[in-house]
């Protein structure tokens, strides 16, 4: 006997071990869930073969009737979940039922807080699939066998450490699925119980799901004698698919149990959109916005996207050339009646029909956000918070809905005093006074970092509103949209600030009589800093802080210098210009000291802090420290 035909025994994977652990703690208040999971992942494996017999018909010959059975034994105390689908090699029971393959399986586990409310939450955003079994079942057996192949293999297991698979007998492909349930979830061996779980959460599953026909009423002698020689099934849910069916015939809660079953999502979608496109193209498409961010959505390499199917038949998981990388978080289906069966995702890649479909369908996408940030404000808000900062990417991917994905951003901005992201960019031009022809911005590495930028000074003081930037994409994202309704997007941090309209004449006129009366100051200051910086001037900014640095209007923000730096990238040197005030009283006092050394240090400190309060980091901080501490003790002798 060799290795592969043994009964072995396994241990799981640490990550399973702790996810079984918190579901049977944080689900106990939602156990019916575990058949949703099973009957799910029973209609992936029948779609899986039947896009597999596309290619090889004769996986289909000896079953063709492709349908899920689910079985109780009262007495025994068991459920039995069956399909006729793909079915599995021991390898694959190994890989898919002993270990968690998905990405963000670690930032998954450090998110959970031992409140078993919430964690019941962050397991549902997770997606439970198979090991929901264990809610209800002490001990759970699968016998599987994958289509095309003779080898049928048993695995078992009671959920704790470790799980056995050996070589078993079974009839026919796919898998089997027994739970021997705990003495305190007994009340699911009933047919009636199970019934009306599944139309509660299946009903929607586009194929059969049989059950045994319940018993006949008391003296229908001629039926009870037709149930005492063969075992008779009916099918218990609709078993059409639900994209399929006219809207008006759809309620909302088969449409949340539908978007549960493709996205193995525990909370129900913010919004959906079901639409049958005629003409050129034909198809249908049923799209969701999910609550609740995945854990991998921020690994950009991850396959992702639509459901896709083809005259309702499956093709393919993840069909990503239906929606461009910045809508990754939409799920969905999308049925063409054009494409062949046989379709690959290289065909996709090169047809034009997709192109179109694409086209159209991140159009849709874009108007329901559209439609909830006009409708629906609060949620819309909800949306933002999560996936803001993904749809942040979209003026750069997306150059043709530049202005659609435009409005639909969210920003923090002076006229809060908080971090919230909720000004849309047409509120901030709502608001502009008369003569403000552009859109002024702040960039931080955080938002008090940005909020109390002295380059923000001059607007506080004339009232004049500017958007506080703080996520790292910002400054990636403004460099993209340019400008918005005709009006410039301005970084008040770089080069000459113009403010145009709003700048008084009174205001031209000091800065032009201050500029002569420091102007030997500022060559001073210049001959101190000539290794740091291109230029020393007076500054129209600048109201409270004595000095701030100002970049070129084309050099890079230090928020993105530091993002390319960690990517690897070397940048190119750049000098700021330096700034100063000339009504502070640092400077006043800069301006009136004789001692060389004094006047050295003093310019060197200003230096220093502007460039802290800029984001920057200084090249050697104790020489800094030096130099205050020798200037503060001097003050106090």
């Amino acid at each position: 006997m060799t290795v592969e035909t043994k009964k072995e025994t396994l241990g799981f994977q640490t990550e399973v071990k702790q996810l079984l652990h918190l579901m049977i703690h944080s689900l106990y208040s939602n156990k019916e869930i575990f058949l949703r999971e099973l009957v799910s992942n029973a209609s992936d494996a029948v779609d899986k073969l039947r896009f597999a017999a596309l290619d090889k018909s004769e996986l289909l010959s000896d079953d063709p009737n492709l349908k899920i059975r689910i079985e109780f034994d009262k007495e025994a105390k068991t459920i039995t979940v069956e399909d006729n689908g793909i079915g599995m090699t021991r390898q694959e029971m190994i890989d898919n039922l002993g270990t968690i393959a998905k990405s963000g399986t670690a930032q998954f586990l450090q998110s959970l807080t031992g409140d078993q409310k919430k964690d019941a939450h962050l397991i549902g955003q997770f997606g439970v699939g198979f090991y929901s079994a264990f809610i209800v079942a002490d001990r759970v057996s699968v016998t599987s066998r994958h289509a095309g192949t003779e080898e049928a293999t048993c695995w078992e297991s009671a959920g704790e450490g470790e799980f056995s698979i050996e070589p078993a007998e079974k009839e026919g492909r796919g898998t089997k699925i027994t739970l021997h349930l705990k003495s305190d979830c007994e009340e699911f061996a009933d047919g009636f119980r199970l019934r009306n779980i599944i139309r509660k959460y299946s009903d929607h599953i586009s194929l059969p799901i049989e059950m045994v026909k319940e018993a006949a009423p008391a003296g229908d002698e001629e039926e009870e004698k037709k149930a005492d020689d063969v075992v008779e099934y009916e099918t218990v849910n609709t078993a059409t698919a639900l994209w399929t069916r006219p809207r008006n015939e759809i309620t909302d809660e088969e449409y949340k149990e539908f978007y549960k079953h493709i996205s193995h999502d525990f909370d129900e979608p913010q919004t959906w959109s079901h639409n049958k496109v005629e003409g050129k193209a034909e198809y249908t498409s049923l799209l969701y916005i999910p609550k609740r961010a995945p854990f991998d959505l921020w690994n950009r390499d991850v396959q992702r996207g639509l459901k896709l199917y083809v005259q309702r038949v499956f093709i393919m998981d993840d069909a990503e050339q239906f929606l461009p990388l910045y809508l990754r978080f939409v799920k969905g289906t999308v049925d063409s009646n054009d494409l062949p069966l046989n379709v690959s995702r290289e065909i996709l890649q090169n047809n034009p029909k997709i192109d179109s479909m694409r086209a159209a369908l991140t159009k849709r996408v874009l108007d329901m956000l559209s439609k909830m940030a006009k409708k629906e404000p609060e949620q819309y808000a909800e949306f933002w918070k999560t996936f803001g900062q993904v749809l942040k990417e979209g003026p750069a991917e997306d150059f043709s809905n530049k202005e659609k994905i435009a409005k639909l951003l969210r920003f923090a901005s002076t006229h809060n005093d908080n971090d919230e992201q909720n000004q849309s960019l047409e509120d901030y031009i709502s608001r502009m006074p008369e003569g403000q022809d552009k859109i002024y911005y702040v960039l931080g590495e955080n938002y008090q970092a940005a909020k109390n930028s002295p380059h923000l000074e001059i607007f506080r003081k004339k009232g004049i509103e500017a958007l506080v930037l703080y996520d790292r994409i910002d400054e990636w994202l403004i460099q993209q949209l340019m400008e918005f309704d005709g009006k410039k997007f301005v970084d008040v941090s770089k080069g000459d600030l113009d403010l145009g309209k709003l700048d008084s004449e009174e205001d031209k006129k000091a800065i032009e009589e201050a500029s002569k009366e420091k102007a030997d100051l500022i060559e001073k200051i210049k001959d101190v800093l000539k290794d740091e910086v291109e230029e020393v001037k007076l500054s129209h900014r600048l109201t409270d802080s004595p000095a701030c640095l100002v970049l070129s209007e084309y050099d890079l923000g230090i928020q993105m210098r530091k993002v390319m730096e960690a990517a690897g990238q070397k940048m190119p040197e750049s000098k700021p210009t330096f700034e100063i005030n000339p009504t502070h009283p640092l400077v006043e006092r800069l301006h009136d000291e004789q001692d060389v050394d004094r006047f050295n240090d003093l310019t060197k400190v200003l230096f220093d802090q502007a460039k802290l309060a800029a984001g920057g980091q200084l090249e050697d901080p104790s020489n800094y420290v030096h130099r205050l501490n020798k200037l503060l003790l001097e003050m106090s002798r």
